[in-house]
């Protein structure tokens, strides 16, 4: 046990870039784990591939921008430039241990007939029909390049692969640098045909090094080895707004997005084998620091391995497909929402549950004749958004619609213009909410008229309203038509299309206003409570922890006796466990076939958890500082004493007993797996659920 860190002292806090890192440490675990299917090992590794390209260009760049900036130490004590350093001392061992799991992943792949082919190994056959795809659907997209005086450095766009090659020119005898950018829009690994249904790939960069010849005739390579950028990828469109007071917000964001292609080169990596004197002629021509400069053993751009994933063809090597459950009141619910809404609130868990059912909630409204107005947070939609057409189809239906479209969803900047855009011409009343804050809150309103009365109806969600990533993200939709909560709905709105602060709110709180405050009167009163004597306790679920206010309040709760379980699947600076310090607190971390999304809150108020008596909350926020003080955000108190039940006994009691996914974080940082057998709660929620305090 580490010695205990002083109240005053940032070494209560543990780092945050740090526990992200150590987060995708977890999955590549996953990766790793021959329980699971093994093209859902490969999607697994995709993703943690995806995750630390994203850690490069948001995290790191701004770490960067921090220490240009001369800003000062973090709340764990570290100034940006020790961060770094910490980070490049850390993460070519999570790039190493992911390139291990690829190679183990690729033999197994090659076992089961799945093989990712070297040119060498294919025979006559497979060239032939290689080097046709090549002259007629790669060729026509390449432009190979020599860099001299006359043709500079060409452009390589963030996440982007490209060859660099030193060559001899036999006809003026000297040698040029030469550069080859793989083409967008083509495949990774292109599909040969095979024998017996075997599914066999090439790599397009290598089929590209394969054909050279075709590309420089005559020349010989001296040099070659492939490269990957990661590009600065903050946006800030604050500075542009102030200049163009009347512009549209969508044009700004629009020449951000042009200025974010071409941002610093944050991390490069490149093939080990690449000659040091070619490695140095890429350094000077991408401008990167040399301590931001990785080298690689094996395949670059491991997020591409998703591309892999046959999951048509081989069903026996992914998870087995599960239907979402249903009942009598989800099927009364799926024929007239409103019907079952007033009989009671609804409460759906994603993906067990489909998000279909608040899809058909839209277009229920979209068509009811006696349906008035629909208004709408969009944060993440998708490419083709079934939520974005049912808001269309409600406008072209006469109705009053509006849309708040966040354009600031980080790498969903373009997707949410272009939809922007769509409903606007529909006839949607868009708006974009504030511009220094980000509208993350998941809120539909529908006032509808019945019986000569007006009557709302409020869908609250802790995921996006994405029908994509509803399929695989475990969320939580909460639906009613409480009369209080209806009030409050609509001051939500109308504090984000008209910016006027609202009336105190009748049962929501709502951020950057009310919801810290709110969070910490409940904390403090469990301290309080524990003080007394009384039973207390606290359950939190959500997907980080890092607000330094919210966490020394959880230490002092702690200090007072509070049984506090947090149920973090992210990142978290908390220290656990430590005495005098947070002795009562445990901190695990589920990951697992569905990502762990929702925002789930408990407090004992008096009694012990789980109890009918505890106050329950569902959010969109996770406890970092942007989402209390820069974010728009919800909490929302669950009282219907079914759905209040069953997200204590149910939800938050199966994801606490959860041992197969689950890794608990200790004092020192580290994170150790429960166990590999036992109860899992996936599998639980899967089998229909149910009281998992008496599973």
């Amino acid at each position: 046990m580490p010695n205990t860190p002083p109240h005053n002292v940032p070494e209560r806090f543990l780092n945050r870039e740090l526990s992200w890192l150590a987060f995708n440490r977890r999955v590549v675990e996953e990766a790793e784990d021959s329980r699971h299917p093994l093209l859902e090992r490969v999607r697994f590794l995709s993703i943690a591939a995806a995750n630390l390209d994203e850690f490069f260009t948001v995290r790191v760049a701004s770490l960067h921008a921090q220490e240009a900036g001369g800003s000062g130490p973090g709340d764990d004590g570290l100034t940006p430039a020790r961060q770094l350093a910490a980070i490049r001392q850390e993460a070519p061992g999570l790039f190493a241990v992911q390139q291990n799991a690829w190679r183990v992943l690729r033999q197994e792949m090659a076992d089961h007939r799945i093989p990712l082919l070297k040119t060498c190994e294919l025979d006559a056959s497979d060239l032939a029909h290689l080097e046709e795809h090549f002259m007629t659907e790669i060729y026509p997209l390449l432009t190979p390049v020599a860099v001299d005086p006359a043709h500079p450095f060409p452009f390589v766009a963030n996440g982007h692969l490209a060859l660099a090659l030193l060559l001899h020119d036999p006809r003026m005898n000297k040698d040029i640098h030469a550069m080859v950018v793989m083409p967008r829009g083509v495949p990774r690994f292109l599909r040969l045909p095979r024998p017996d249904g075997e599914a066999g790939f090439v790599m397009l960069e290598r089929t590209v090094q394969h054909f050279l010849p075709n590309l420089f005739p005559g020349f010989t390579v001296r040099e070659s080895g492939f490269f990957r950028v990661l590009r600065d990828s903050e946006i800030d469109v604050q500075d542009d707004i102030q200049d163009q007071d009347n512009e549209d917000l969508t044009q700004s964001f629009e020449r951000a997005l042009r200025r974010r292609a071409r941002g610093r080169v944050v991390l490069l990596t490149v093939n080990a084998s690449m000659p040091e004197p070619l490695r140095g002629f890429l350094i000077e021509r991408l401008d990167a620091a040399h301590e931001d400069v990785l080298l690689q053993h094996g395949l670059q751009g491991l997020a591409d391995a998703r591309q892999l994933i046959v999951a048509d063809e081989r069903p026996d090597l992914v998870f087995r497909p599960h239907q979402p459950h249903s009942n009598a009141v989800i099927q009364g619910f799926t024929q007239d929402a409103f019907a079952t809404l007033r009989q009671g609130d609804l409460l759906l868990h994603h993906p067990y549950e489909s998000f279909d059912l608040v899809i058909n909630f839209l277009r229920q409204a979209a068509e009811d004749p006696f349906v008035l107005s629909i208004r709408q947070t969009l944060y993440r939609t998708g490419d083709d958004s079934p939520v974005v057409q049912a808001l269309i189809a409600a406008a072209q239906n006469g109705k009053s619609v509006t849309a708040m479209v966040e354009l600031k969803a980080r790498f969903d900047e373009e997707a949410n213009i272009h939809w922007a855009r769509s409903l606007e011409n529909a006839g949607v009343q868009v708006v974009y909410g504030f511009v220094s804050m980000k509208t993350h809150a998941k809120i539909t309103l529908v006032v509808r008229r019945e019986e000569g009365l007006l009557r709302s109806y409020a869908h609250f969600g802790t995921g996006n309203y994405h029908i994509g990533t509803a399929r695989s993200y475990a969320d939580l939709s909460f639906l009613t038509c409480d009369p209080e909560l209806m009030a409050d709905a609509m001051q939500m709105f109308n504090y984000m299309t008209g910016t006027a602060i609202p009336q105190p709110l009748r049962k929501a709180s709502l951020a950057p206003l009310t919801l810290r405050t709110r969070l910490v009167e409940l904390i403090e009163a469990e301290a309080q409570a524990a003080r007394a004597g009384q039973p207390c306790g606290i359950w939190a679920k959500m997907n980080a922890l890092v607000d330094p206010d919210i966490i020394d309040c959880l230490y002092r709760a702690s200090q007072a006796g509070v049984p506090i379980e947090l149920m973090i699947r992210g990142l978290c600076c908390l220290r656990p466990g430590v005495p005098g310090l947070s002795p009562t607190i445990r901190v695990s971390s589920m990951v697992g076939r569905f990502l762990e999304h929702s925002r789930i809150l408990a407090f004992g108020h008096g009694h012990a958890l789980p109890s009918p008596h505890a106050l329950v909350f569902l959010s969109s926020a996770d406890w970092m500082q942007r989402n209390f003080d820069r974010r728009v955000e919800t909490l929302i108190p669950i009282t219907h004493p079914d759905l209040h039940q069953r997200i204590l006994r149910e939800i938050l009691t199966a994801n606490l007993r959860d041992q197969r996914q689950t890794w608990l974080l200790h004092a020192d940082g580290g994170y150790r797996k429960q166990a590999r057998e036992g109860f899992c709660a996936h599998a639980h929620f899967l089998t229909g659920g149910g009281d998992a305090t008496t599973d």
